[in-house]
C-alpha cells in the first residue's frame, strides 16, 4: 500500500507545531517563567496562550454549522498565512484567552499544547476538503470557513513562535 499524500492543510499544521516545538526547544523550567519586561508574557505564558487559543478554535469548528460557510479563496488564505504570523501588528488577546497560570510547568503546557495540536490535525484529517462547508466565525476577522480558521490557528502558533524567540534573545537564553 502507498503511503498517503497528506494534504497541504495539515502539512502547515504539522510546520507551525514544529516551529513552535523548536522556539521553545531548550528552555529550562525556570528560565520559562521569566518575563523579560513588565507586562511582557514569559515562555510558559506565550505557551499557556497558545493552547488555550487552538483549545477554543477547535471547539468551535466542531461545534460549527455546515451552512453558510463562505467560499473558499485562495487570496484571503494566503493572505491569513502571511499576515497572522506578521509580529508588526500588536494584538490584545481577550480576556479568556489571556493566560491565568493554568499550567504548573513548561512541560505541562506542551504536552496540552502537542495534544490539542493531534486533535486538530485529526479533525482537519477527517474533514479534509469539507473543511471549506464549515461555517465559523473569528472574533476579529468575522465569517470564516473551516479551512481559513484552521490556517489560523497554524499561524497563530507561528506569531507566538516568534514571540517565545523574542523572549529567549531578551533573556539570553
Amino acid at each position: 500500500m502507498a503511503p498517503e499524500i497528506k494534504s497541504e492543510i495539515v502539512e502547515i499544521l504539522e510546520k507551525s507545531q514544529q516551529e513552535f516545538r523548536n522556539a521553545v526547544a531548550g528552555v529550562a523550567e525556570p528560565q520559562a517563567v521569566v518575563n523579560p519586561q513588565p507586562g511582557r508574557w514569559s515562555v510558559l505564558q506565550c505557551v499557556e496562550h497558545v493552547t488555550t487559543v487552538e483549545e477554543r478554535f477547535l471547539g468551535r469548528l466542531q461545534q460549527a454549522g455546515r451552512e453558510g460557510a463562505p467560499p473558499a479563496n485562495k487570496a484571503k488564505e494566503s493572505q491569513l498565512l502571511a499576515s497572522i504570523p506578521d509580529r508588526s501588528n500588536r494584538a490584545q488577546a481577550p480576556e479568556a484567552a489571556q493566560p491565568n497560570g493554568r499550567f504548573a510547568t513548561l512541560a505541562e503546557a506542551l504536552g496540552q499544547f502537542h495534544a490539542a495540536r493531534a486533535r486538530t490535525i485529526e479533525f482537519a484529517e477527517q474533514a479534509g476538503s469539507g473543511l471549506y462547508s464549515i461555517a465559523s466565525e473569528h472574533p476579529r476577522f468575522g465569517p470564516m470557513n473551516g479551512t481559513e480558521m484552521v490556517l489560523i490557528i497554524a499561524g497563530h502558533s507561528r506569531r507566538h513562535a516568534a514571540q517565545i524567540r523574542e523572549v529567549r534573545e531578551a533573556l539570553g537564553i
